[in-house]
């Protein structure tokens, strides 16, 4: 073995660093535009990759999901109409296999036939038939004529002397599926056993390979599964004994299963062998991507490298270990430790046997069922419709735009630029922090394998009969939920979901009406644990619940999602919540809608969560390295964005089917708090109805989501007049609900990539921070005094009170003249706004049908009047959303906030303060950040009849732009 590296040297290329001490790392990813963009060849040059896998969950998604192969799926099917589709697949693989052993090959012929291999499964239909997978794999080994491929047989009853014969005839071999030891120890005298025949009949040694691929993270999952119900009853020593396993199973399990790898490659029978040239049959660690957020996401790598091992790695993985893995001698340490951790799974009352059991007959579902989608959408490329089944994307632009947008990804895809926003390069943005926030491109994958879980907690909250859910959060944690309410509505059978993201009184008070407390399940949502609204929202629902059913009982009503060590969690143990779902500490809580925030309240409603997954995924091979420039919508997507922006074109105005209408609320948040700091950033504007052409100026960009099975023809007339008046038009076609989660991740990237093209860091949310503070500062005076520092209005009557700072009033006051009126101030006011100004009404008050039409009313009048984009914002809600961009964005908005009265309030339990103090604590707070921004804002103050002072603004407003 050649000598370990230098300390630094593994730092500095930790991948690379592996080959060191005796562990090939392989990727578990192909796609033809991989290989033909010359991205594997990279790989192999620059991280010293040694091999890849296949599956076929990858090649479903690849061909269903891209045009990677549509001209070779139309040159087979001109050839050869009517060709079966599993044989369309097969001539597709075997050329991806072909061309990837072709770059690999130099990496087999230097290491003397040791490494450089590719794998291609056999039909996953064949796992439980030893003569169907005999014949197939032959005829693969013959079809691919590479002697670096191997046939990946998976390790069930009937492979075992499939993988014996095989050997025997010379054919390289990937075992799959093993999860047991004693799985492990059969399937490796199985490739003696074929060793030892070929001997016998003469026949050569030396280039017969041969792997185990021993399943690693996917036991951990399980396991910590069954412990977690466990330590809801245990004590004392039997819940210390627990704690300690949780992930610590799959890889003590992994470490003994080295020590038979040990020992049966060792003495007279393996030397016997050894002195024919024979190579050893290397263990290749499996489902090596970490899924609980709890762990390091390069848990399974750092943890199992020894000599004579291989690593195949996820994409997301292999890109964390290159940042910020740490290379060791791992994989003999702690033995005894290991097998202490087994034996006390076993007097935990867990059976390591019925885990691997499980997991093998999964397994072999697992890769069924993709291999049944695979041909289907082959099926479908081959027969109906040659096109990549995702929501397409076109653009109407102006020829000077259209190049602008052309040279930028032209010189995106020269420089790598999607290769390095997969592998968090922070050269792409800021270059500071953005590396630890990119989890949300590895995130669909995590929920895929762990799915499970999202399953069957489903079922445990239908089997209860929950009559209601409610979600409590704010932001990142609401914004997606929301979608899915407002979307799906109530799916029989499941709780219905409602959303609280308001300190308001009275819409706390409304949602409180609608829900039985007894029969709701309450999910309380928080990625930091710490969010001021979450943990107020719990405080008061929780005293509710206990007051409904107890409080031995309250807790069993509550999960929580939030990230790992949040004081959330803590409390949530504490409180005897029924669930603690993990947040990803490297996402965002923007960007976290495919996550648990997003997917466990998608869950609990009854959504077809692997439908929403699968379409996710989907996008995400659209999107990928590898895929040409022009052909990737996420990147297209983004630079049209961001250099739209760049030349003034920054108000991006969200028109969407009324089907899918609450996608913009969520696209607010993403693009307003990801792009708008610095001065720069994209304002986005949701909800303003389409008006005529003449109404917009320069400086917007459409993006009309269009809902393909539910569309409205007007808004179809509407964005049709845009585009043919010259207005820059981006079409989004959505076939169906479902397949919102595509757009998920079509604006996840495309936000990361205008954020590029902007230059400011898209992860983080300084000025949003800024108004928490002055929040904080406000409720801990009135915790200390009983009450808010004072204000004074610089105008009273007509039934409101005006709020500026000193230069704002100032500014106002001369321009409204010597007999000050609510009508003449706001004139004043709107008079602001200049071509390329956009004007947000921000509104702390409860956001129900009659408020929203008063203020919609209010906003178009100033759209039409000004020809300027407009915003409309519900208090406290919109700071988690648009006020990064409000504040920290251009200086081009004229704010006017409205504050009322609170009719009745409520009291926050345990606390001096009230919802009504927090909100208003939150407006001042909010308003007095815009005011050290020097932004141009109004305060406006109503009583508490506020649909009757809403209409009253609106008449005010009317008359002010007449």
């Amino acid at each position: 073995m050649s000598q370990l590296p230098s300390d630094s040297a593994a730092v500095a290329q930790p991948v690379a660093a592996l080959k060191h001490y005796g562990q090939s790392v392989w990727l578990d990813f192909i796609r033809r535009s991989l290989i033909a963009g010359g991205e594997l060849k990279r790989l192999v040059d620059e991280d010293g990759l040694g091999g890849v896998t296949s599956n076929p969950a990858i090649f479903e998604k690849a061909i269903d999901g891209s045009d990677d192969y549509a001209s070779a799926i139309q040159e087979i099917s001109d050839r050869q109409p009517g060709l079966e589709a599993k044989a369309v697949y097969e001539r597709l693989a075997i050329k991806d296999i072909q061309d990837a052993a072709d770059v690999l090959r130099s990496v087999y012929d230097r290491t003397g036939s040791h490494d450089g291999y590719v794998s291609l499964e056999v039909s996953p239909d064949l796992a439980n038939d030893t003569n169907g997978t005999l014949a197939e794999a032959r005829q693969l080994w013959k079809a691919v004529a590479r002697p670096n491929v191997m046939i990946k047989v998976p390790a069930t009853p009937a492979g075992l002397p499939a993988i014996s014969t095989l050997i025997r005839e010379g054919i390289n071999v990937n075992v799959t599926l093993l999860f047991a030891r004693d799985a492990y120890e059969a399937v490796a005298n199985a490739y003696i056993d074929g060793l030892e025949a070929r001997a016998a009949a003469d026949q050569p040694l030396a280039h017969v390979a041969s792997v185990a691929s021993f399943f690693v993270s996917r036991i951990d999952t399980v396991v910590d599964s069954l412990v977690e119900v466990k330590l809801k009853t245990a004590t004392g020593t039997d819940k210390v004994r627990l704690e300690r396993l949780r992930g610590k199973v799959a890889i003590a399990n992994a470490k003994l299963a080295y020590q038979s790898y040990k020992r049966i490659f060792a003495g007279p029978r393996w030397e016997a062998l050894h002195s024919k040239n024979a190579q050893r049959q290397r263990v290749l660690w499996a489902s090596t991507g970490s899924k609980n957020p709890h762990y390091s996401d390069v848990l399974y790598i750092e943890e199992l490298i020894g000599p004579d091992t291989v690593n195949t790695v996820p994409p997301a993985t292999l890109a964390a270990f290159r940042d910020h893995g740490h290379p060791r001698a791992s994989l003999e340490e702690n033995v005894a430790d290991a097998m202490q951790t087994l034996d006390d799974l076993e007097k935990s009352g867990i059976s390591l046997r019925q885990v691997t059991d499980d997991l093998l007959a999964d397994g072999v579902s697992k890769f069924v069922e993709p291999f049944t989608k695979l041909l289907a959408a082959v099926e479908r490329r081959s027969r109906d419709a040659n096109k990549a089944r995702i929501n397409t994307q076109s653009q109407s632009l102006s020829p000077a735009l259209q190049a602008k947008v052309y040279e930028r990804v032209t010189a995106w895809n020269r420089d790598g630029g999607t290769r390095r926003l997969f592998a968090g390069d922070a050269s792409l943005w800021t270059g500071t922090d953005e590396a630890s926030w990119i989890g949300w491109l590895g995130i669909v994958d995590q929920q895929i394998d762990s799915e499970k879980l999202l399953l069957d907690f489903q079922q445990e909250i239908r089997s209860e009969g929950f009559t209601h859910a409610l979600l409590l959060g704010m932001g990142g944690s609401s914004l997606c939920p929301e979608v899915w309410k407002e979307t799906f509505g109530r799916i029989a059978g499941f709780p219905e979901l409602f959303v609280l993201d308001s300190t308001d009184p009275a819409q706390i008070r409304a949602l409180e009406s609608r829900i039985d407390p007894a029969r709701t399940i309450f999910i309380v949502s928080s990625k930091s644990g710490s969010t001021l609204e979450p943990n107020i929202f719990k405080a008061y629902f929780f005293d509710r619940v206990k007051k409904a059913v107890g409080a031995d009982k309250a807790g069993g009503r509550f999960i929580a999602v939030t990230d790992p060590g949040s004081n959330l969690e803590k409390e949530a143990r504490a409180d005897g919540f029924r669930n603690i779902f993990a947040g990803v500490k490297s996402i965002g809580g923007r960007y976290s809608a495919l996550s648990n925030f997003g997917m466990v309240p998608a869950a609990v409603m009854g959504l077809d969560v692997d439908k929403l997954l699968d379409e996710a995924e989907r996008m995400l091979h659209a999107c990928a390295p590898g895929v040409p420039a022009e052909d990737n919508p996420g990147l297209v997507l983004g630079t049209i964005l961001g250099v739209a922006a760049l030349q003034g074109a920054d108000k991006l105005t969200l028109i969407a089917s009324p089907g899918i209408h609450d996608l913009g609320a969520w696209l607010e948040q993403l693009i307003a708090e990801s792009t708008g700091k610095q001065g720069k950033g994209i304002i986005p504007v949701d909800r303003e109805v389409v008006g005529a052409p003449s109404v917009y100026g320069d400086d917007r960009v459409f993006a009309y989501l269009r809902l393909e099975d539910a569309p409205d023809a007007a808004q179809d007339a509407a964005v049709g007049a845009l585009e043919k008046a010259g207005k820059p038009v981006i079409t989004i076609r959505v076939a169906t609900k479902y397949d919102l989660s595509e757009e998920f991740v079509r604006w996840e990237i495309a936000t990361a990539i205008a954020g590029a093209v902007i230059g400011i860091n898209p992860f983080n949310q300084p000025d949003v921070e800024a108004s928490k503070i002055a929040t904080k500062a406000l409720t801990s005076e009135y915790e200390k005094t009983g009450k808010l520092p004072s204000e004074a209005p610089f105008f009273e009557g007509e039934g409101v009170k005006l709020f500026a700072d000193a230069n704002n009033a100032g500014a106002l006051q001369r321009a409204a003249g010597s007999s000050p009126s609510l009508m003449s101030l706001l004139k004043a006011h709107l008079a602001r706004l200049g071509q390329g100004d956009y004007f947000a009404l921000l509104a702390y008050v409860e956001m129900n049908a009659a408020h929203e039409a008063a203020l919609q009313r209010a906003r178009h009048r100033v759209r039409d009047t000004k020809r300027v984009a407009t915003c409309l914002g519900f208090g406290p809600r919109f700071l988690h959303s648009t006020g990064q961009g409000y504040k920290g964005g251009p200086d081009s908005g004229v704010f006017l906030q409205v504050t009322c009265d609170d009719g009745q309030d409520l009291q926050v339990p345990g606390q001096k303060y009230t919802f009504g103090l927090v909100k208003a604590a939150q407006a001042r707070g909010d308003f007095q950040v815009l005011a050290e921004r020097n932004r141009r804002a109004l305060r406006v103050h109503i009583g508490s009849d506020v649909a009757a002072a809403l209409r009253a603004l609106d008449a005010a407003i009317a008359k002010a732009l007449a």
